[in-house]
């Protein structure tokens, strides 16, 4: 028996109805590898298997392949029950649906019930304060944004009570979560699309640039507690809604991205409102969206940006999923997390092709140190189904660091080595430099642009040096990072410059006589020679008064 409505506003009657649609588009055309996934999908289904992941990433057509799912559904007579996390998914979901020529029931707040369809697109937040649905006789339960909705105490009740005998489809773009519990740990098996790297090759997602601050440039994260897994919102917001901060990445996205359509990731409303209001301030069209925004309104501001009348549109957990606005060329990352899952759904907002309005690539403008912290699309080498015992609870594997001075891997969050005693310095103070161009190791791997490898390579010289640590390991962190060798020459004036003072010569001096026990005796002269160049050492020798080593 269907259950009636608590009654509603007139404004909400509106908000919440189904939007009067135009005739449906024909079905789309899936993509040659949609059509393999979704053939992958039919191999497991007839090996056995009842629960399974089926991972893509943004930009491979998600949607696309859900209709196509659910369209073979309906064909063969099964019915299906779509879960969406969020109310406000419901019509995008419907849309995609019609253009398959689905026949839909809804359960969610102030649209029309109707049971007796084949498919139910389901809104969590609703079906809490359903009951009919768990008698619903569902063949196949398809959960969108699976991280999530599989997880949700509705999720695990449809899963494990109420349709434990049903196929159960979990949908993701993003497989690790933050959280102990992991996809592999439920779900069988998994089907995927090609990785990032091979939809970018193949023409679907437009490459990325990436341009970070320096890594001490940053806000300081060391007193950020922890609250879910990711980083506390009411610590971050001191941390990141800093005037100075705010107007800094106005004046980088004037000096390095004018112009170009962009998203704002950030802390909460209020840091989005202000990140917005210095946007304004220095003449450039913004505007912010947030959960309490009109689903009307929502869709107004999307296409004020997509017709580039609005040229910035900062949020807060709201276009991270279901914003599809390809001629978005920048993101701005704001909001630093721990968060894989989110990490990369905010950086697939801006991967996304779209030729027509002249995008060639997407460009990070990354200040909160996600990046570095959590990874590059490109990067992602396969697709795997994540278990507890694997996952640090960050939403992926703890990231790992080498100790500077053994050369030991150790976990990221480690302070102290345990094989030599190193210590991390902590503190990292705001300094306002501008950011500069980063890369992914794929990206770093296919660079032959002598100028830019020499670049690279000095940059790791000075990070080496600016941390204390021994000179070799900016070799070490150059190969790692582009996959060869630093040539010799590449040495000169990468730490002190092409024209040093006597005092730079004797602080780089110094530097190298703290590291100087590991290594031979003629260690010293060969790396000041390196830097500062041929016969440099014999002159500041004898300058000091010290023999020849």
């Amino acid at each position: 028996m269907t259950e009636v409505s608590p009654k509603k506003s007139t404004q909400q009657q509106i908000e919440d109805s189904p939007p009067t649609l135009e005739p449906p588009a024909p079905p789309p055309k899936l993509r040659p590898y949609q059509v393999d996934l979704v053939n992958d999908l039919y191999r497991k289904l007839n090996e056995g298997h009842k629960r399974i992941a089926i991972i893509a990433g943004t930009g491979a057509g998600k949607t696309v392949i859900s209709g196509q799912i659910c369209a073979h559904a309906e064909s063969a007579g099964r019915k299906l029950m779509f879960l969406v996390h969020l109310d406000v998914l419901v019509g995008q979901t419907y849309e995609k649906m019609r253009s398959f020529g689905l026949d839909c029931g809804f359960i969610k707040a102030g649209w029309p019930e109707n049971p007796d369809a084949p498919i139910q697109i389901a809104s969590i937040q609703t079906m809490a304060k359903r009951r009919w649905w768990k008698t619903w006789p569902a063949d196949v339960v398809f959960y969108d944004e699976g991280h999530i909705t599989m997880f949700s105490q509705i999720g695990k009740q449809v899963m494990h009570k109420t349709h434990a005998d049903a196929v159960h489809l979990v949908m993701t773009a993003t497989p690790l979560r933050l959280g102990r519990e992991q996809l592999g740990d439920v779900l069988d098996t998994l089907v995927a699309s090609p990785i990032p790297s091979e939809l970018q090759q193949m023409g679907y997602l437009a490459p990325l640039k990436y341009f970070s601050l320096p890594t001490d440039s940053m806000a300081n994260l060391e007193d950020v507690g922890t609250k879910g897994g990711d980083y506390d919102e009411k610590d971050l917001k001191t941390a990141c809604d800093r005037p100075e901060l705010v107007k800094r990445i106005v004046e980088e996205w004037q000096r390095l991205v004018p112009g170009k359509r962009t998203i704002a990731f950030c802390v909460d409303v209020e840091h989005a409102r202000n990140v917005a209001k210095q946007f304004r301030k220095a003449g450039i069209t913004a505007d912010t969206v947030d959960g309490n925004t009109p689903i009307k309104e929502r869709k107004r501001l999307y296409q004020a940006l997509g017709d580039a009348e609005l040229l910035v549109l900062t949020s807060c957990n709201v276009i991270s999923i279901g914003f599809d606005e390809p001629s978005v060329e920048v993101g701005l990352m704001l909001r630093p997390t721990k968060s894989s899952a989110l990490h990369f759904q905010q950086l697939g907002r801006v991967m996304r092709i779209s030729p027509h309005t002249g995008k060639h690539y997407g460009i990070i403008l990354d200040q909160a140190g996600n990046l570095e912290r959590l990874g590059f699309p490109e990067d992602i080498q396969e697709y795997t189904l994540p278990t507890r015992s694997q996952s640090s609870g960050q939403g992926g594997p703890a990231p790992t660091k080498p100790c500077p001075s053994c050369g030991r891997v150790v976990y990221s969050f480690i302070v102290r080595c345990p094989e030599c005693g190193h210590q991390w310095v902590k503190d990292r103070p705001i300094v306002l430099e501008d950011m500069v161009e980063i890369y992914s190791r794929e990206q770093a791997h296919q660079i032959n642009d002598t100028d830019i490898l020499i670049d690279l390579y000095h940059g790791c010289r000075r990070r080496t040096f600016k941390r204390n640590y021994a000179p070799p390991l900016a070799d070490n962190d150059f190969l790692y990072k582009t996959g060869r060798k630093p040539k010799i020459e590449w040495c000169k004036g990468s730490i002190i410059g092409h024209n040093p003072s006597w005092e730079e010569k004797i602080s780089f001096f110094d530097y190298l006589q703290r590291h100087a026990r590991r290594y031979s005796n003629d260690w010293v002269a060969r790396e000041f020679e390196k830097e500062v160049g041929p016969g440099s050492w014999q002159q500041f020798a004898m300058h000091e008064g010290m023999a020849q080593a």
